[in-house]
């Protein structure tokens, strides 16, 4: 979820809190859910989806 400042933001997975480019993704407005790559936003996604993408991210991890 975006917390926006400027052309940054604070995103927050999992309890995790990073520093975020919103320069590729100028759309994403505070309390929305982002798909990032590398400390950039990429695009806004719903929030269903984000947790979709989470969960599969969590599986991956207990896979490995």
């Amino acid at each position: 979820m975006v917390v926006r400042e400027g052309d940054t933001a604070t995103a927050e997975v999992a309890g995790v809190r990073r520093s975020i480019s919103l320069s590729l993704c100028p759309e994403a407005q505070r309390g929305d859910w982002v798909l990032v790559h590398v400390g950039f936003a990429l695009a806004t996604i719903d929030e269903d989806e984000a947790h979709k993408t989470l969960e599969l991210i969590e599986e991956l991890g207990e896979a490995w």
